[in-house]
């Protein structure tokens, strides 16, 4: 999907438009090959910028061509996918393109939220010729989209949890297991974009401005609570998935331990009676209440036989 927009200078309203225009931000979204073409000829870039992008495992990075005078911007997103078992927390890329500053290329693989709130008009203070202004409330946003997603890991962290306590199944663990996963992937990518704002900070890969400078203070800090909280949580979540692993294997010593239990009380009666299957002689065979008697027998052995297992904690 290939759209244009552009803000006009005299009413600051943002439109779409159909042509490349200086000043316009031209938004790709999982393009084709035929729209790549038309970008890269319209704005005169490699190809190679866009689908670097378009790469599922690209790092966040900055590149910069003197000669081209082209800057280049990889950082990660947070993104869930909904399945039918639990959600599916993980990041894709979302690249940036400075074409001399003329244009501003926005790359991604899917549908990215933050980009809607440009689009919908939502970020008060936008404009698309503001390219400097533009990279950095989308870096703020991308870090308070990943505060938000780990609110919500926390959340249903807990709710594992909860189902946990009353009862264990595979498919809470499994939820848990998919969040520590999550988690990882978020941790790296937060660090990996703070390595790519303190490079911005700097000023050197593009012009800073004063009031533009606080929206990029603002960004790293609120990325760096992100970092902190990921690391918690994963901790949190680590101890946890430990803590249950220790619990079901403790059941499953007990069960074990109950099953091997009955097994020996029932063993009682079934070797008293194989002795009367014999063809050898035996107390009590002649006689008319020798079945009661070794009923009697088999009772009393296997009530010594339990007492003692629970004298043993073997039985609760």
């Amino acid at each position: 999907m290939l759209k244009i927009y552009n803000t006009d200078i005299e009413t600051d309203k943002m439109e779409e438009i159909k042509e490349f225009k200086k000043g316009s931000w031209i938004n790709l979204v999982n393009p084709s090959d035929a729209e790549i073409k038309k970008v890269c000829e319209g704005v005169s870039i490699e190809e190679d910028y866009i689908k670097d992008a378009l790469d599922y495992e690209e790092k966040a990075r900055i590149d910069q061509d003197e000669d081209e005078n082209v800057t280049f911007i990889v950082i990660d997103t947070p993104t869930v996918e909904k399945s039918e078992e639990s959600d599916v927390y993980s990041t894709i890329p979302l690249g940036m393109i400075i074409v001399r500053d003329d244009f501003f290329i926005t790359v991604s693989l899917e549908k990215n939220k933050i980009l809607e709130n440009f689009e919908k008009k939502k970020v008060k203070n936008f404009q698309t010729y503001k390219k400097t202004r533009f990279i950095f409330q989308i870096l703020y946003l991308n870090s308070s989209y990943f505060l938000n997603y780990l609110k919500k890991i926390n959340k249903e962290t807990e709710i594992a949890e909860y189902i946990l306590k009353n009862s264990m199944k595979n498919k809470e663990l499994l939820k848990l297991l998919n969040l520590e996963k999550g988690l990882v992937y978020f941790t790296t990518s937060l660090k990996s974009n703070e390595v790519v704002m303190e490079k911005l900070m700097r000023g050197k890969i593009i012009k800073l401005y004063e009031d533009d400078e606080e929206i990029l203070e603002d960004a790293i800090t609120e990325n760096k609570q992100a970092i902190e909280m990921s690391q918690i949580y994963s901790n949190i979540l680590n101890g946890t998935m430990d803590a249950y692993a220790s619990i079901i294997s403790n059941n499953l010593n007990g069960v074990m331990k109950f099953l091997t239990s009955i097994t020996i009380v029932l063993a009682v009666p079934t070797m008293i009676s194989s002795f009367w299957g014999m063809n050898v002689g035996l107390p009590f065979q002649n006689s008319p209440f020798g079945f009661v008697v070794m009923i009697l027998i088999s009772v009393i052995l296997t009530l010594l036989v339990t007492y003692w297992l629970k004298r043993k904690d073997m039985l609760d």
